[in-house]
């Protein structure tokens, strides 16, 4: 299989900047890499702006390569910089420990888990931070890292016009010192990063370069973003999660049936394993076909997240919602106790469709709730409790309302 690894990663898209191109690709093709990529645990599960180093792990499993899924328990309790004007809340201990244990259950959906070679193994950079003391760590560390060097990463210049706090300033020490002691413990000699974890990456490979005298690598994969250009995050209110307590297989497989036109080559490149060949088929689709192929793109995207039974169960509710076929016992569904007649507000955030009765109000004054096929606009609109209640918010999303009395 040498040659082709690489080849397929840059066919689809995958690869965005290296720190030595052909070395990582001598690499990648004949050897076999220990490659890790990590996540701080400020949420209980990934989403599809994480998904695409996750999927380019992936692949490189497939191939034989090792990946080493690192969480930051450590790198957690200050707050990544990169790519925000301000700091992030401080987490408690019970929540950290929820939103490791999140992220292990989402890597395990696209990665391979166990105790052979190419299995993944999950790290949590606190296990090795937490034995520093701060004169220790300043004197191990401390003269590695220049006060100019730091300064000039983008990451740091954004923050700095906000009033960067220290401690977010110490970040990039710490992801630096993480790849060190994955390299020493783990030879792990390649970092997987987004575009806008560049600056960190990199600052390992030169601690590394100074500690050791070893080259070591960093690739970093493009972002995707939604339709107005923003990076998809859950800080940006437009999270589609991984875990299907927090987004339903029905959501996850409407998200990329609804991917707009000009990214489902992309989508399909990135987010499923079609095969390139067929690929290259199927978006020569226009019209009507193209909508065939994002039913194709939404299946196979869904099927690796959630399984083969949860697209299937996608599929059929999508087709009995908006093309008059499949089964509606597989749309989205949630129990409500609802002993007597309640406000349209009341009714629409008790269903969890709405964080707020003003964001409910909203969209109940702008026509964009029904109930069981009839438009409400009137805000003062009482439901009123039956075996279930089919409601509608927008054009795309149907949830099925048991009543429990």
């Amino acid at each position: 299989m040498a040659n082709e690894l690489f080849k397929e990663l840059e066919a689809r898209g995958f690869i965005n900047q290296c720190s030595n191109m052909d070395a990582v690709r001598d690499l990648l093709n004949n050897g076999k890499m220990v490659v890790y990529l990590g996540s701080d645990p400020t949420a209980d599960s990934l989403h599809v702006g994480h998904l695409v180093p996750v999927m380019m792990m992936r692949w490189l499993q497939k191939y034989g390569h090792k990946p080493l899924m690192l969480v930051g328990g450590a790198t957690g309790r200050i707050g990544d910089p990169s790519g925000r004007d301000t700091g992030r809340p401080m987490m408690t201990e019970e929540t950290l420990a929820k939103n490791i244990a999140g992220l292990k259950k989402s890597y395990s959906k696209f990665l391979k888990f166990g105790a052979a070679a190419s299995d993944a193994l999950m790290v949590d950079n606190y296990d090795w931070m937490k034995n520093y003391g701060h004169i220790e760590f300043l004197a191990q560390y401390g003269t590695d890292f220049t006060v100019p060097r730091m300064l000039s990463m983008e990451s740091v210049k954004k923050r700095l016009e906000n009033g960067m706090t220290f401690l977010e300033f110490n970040y990039m020490t710490f992801q630096a010192v993480d790849f060190l002691t994955l390299y020493r413990e783990h030879n792990c000699t390649m970092q997987l990063c987004g575009a806008d974890q560049w600056g960190n990456a990199i600052m390992g490979v030169e601690l590394i370069r100074k500690k050791c005298g070893k080259e070591v690598f960093v690739l970093s994969t493009s972002l995707i973003t939604d339709a107005n250009g923003n990076k998809i995050g859950k800080s940006a209110g437009n999270a589609v999660w991984v875990n299907e307590d927090k987004t339903s297989a029905y959501e996850y497989y409407q998200y990329f049936r609804n991917t707009p036109d000009d990214l489902v080559e992309k989508f399909l490149k990135i987010f499923t394993e079609i095969p390139l060949d067929e690929i290259a088929e199927l978006t020569t689709k226009q019209g009507a076909e193209l909508n065939e192929v994002k039913k194709r793109l939404a299946f196979a995207a869904t099927e690796i997240a959630h399984g083969h039974d949860a697209a299937v169960a996608a599929e059929s509710a999508a087709a009995a919602l908006f093309g008059g076929g499949g089964n509606s016992e597989n749309v989205p569904q949630f129990d409500l106790t609802m002993t007597e007649p309640m406000g349209i507000l009341d009714f629409l955030v008790a269903t969890k469709l709405f964080d707020s009765k003003s964001e409910a109000r909203r969209m109940v004054e702008q026509g964009g709730i029904q109930i069981d096929g009839e438009k409400i606009m009137d805000k003062d609109f009482v439901v009123n409790p039956r075996e279930s209640i089919m409601v509608q918010r927008g054009k795309k999303v149907f949830l099925k309302v048991n009543i429990k009395k």
